[in-house]
């Protein structure tokens, strides 16, 4: 490892996504950061297909009725220390849907959010920041 890096950066970083109602643009993005173009694994960063295993969550779109709960139960199975990443503009704000008749609202109204990543979508490059920018609370998180 380069001299300087936070101790993190030292191990692998294991994220878990969870659609909360999104209309799969934020998603498709998430997919485009593990792609090779981006290729985000040679970082050490590898999406799981467990709670069980995640050090991060990322979350996509406003939550819905049907899936406030689940979102719930998906963030109380992942192990401390943990780092909720809201992604898109639906996760941050609800965005265009903010009124609708289904929705619980944004991310931050049913979990306490870390990392918000804004953009309808994200580039993959701003959800490859804030992955970074969770490594690093994830640190300060261990050391408490």
């Amino acid at each position: 490892m380069a001299k300087g890096l936070p101790k993190s950066f030292k191990k692998s970083l294991w994220v878990f996504h969870c659609n909360s109602g999104s209309c799969n643009g934020c998603d498709i993005e998430i997919i485009a950061a593990l792609c090779p173009r981006y290729d985000v694994e040679r970082f050490g960063i590898k999406l799981v297909g467990t709670p069980r295993h995640a050090d991060a969550l990322l979350v996509t779109g406003p939550v819905t009725r049907q899936q406030a709960e689940r979102v719930k139960l998906v963030n109380e199975q992942m192990p401390d220390p943990k780092v909720v990443i809201a992604i898109g503009n639906c996760g941050n704000t609800g965005d265009v849907f903010y009124e609708s008749y289904n929705l619980v609202g944004p991310i931050q109204d049913v979990l306490p959010v870390d990392i918000h990543v804004i953009g309808c979508p994200p580039r993959p490059e701003n959800i490859i920041h804030a992955v970074a920018k969770a490594w690093t609370k994830l640190e300060t998180l261990e050391g408490k």
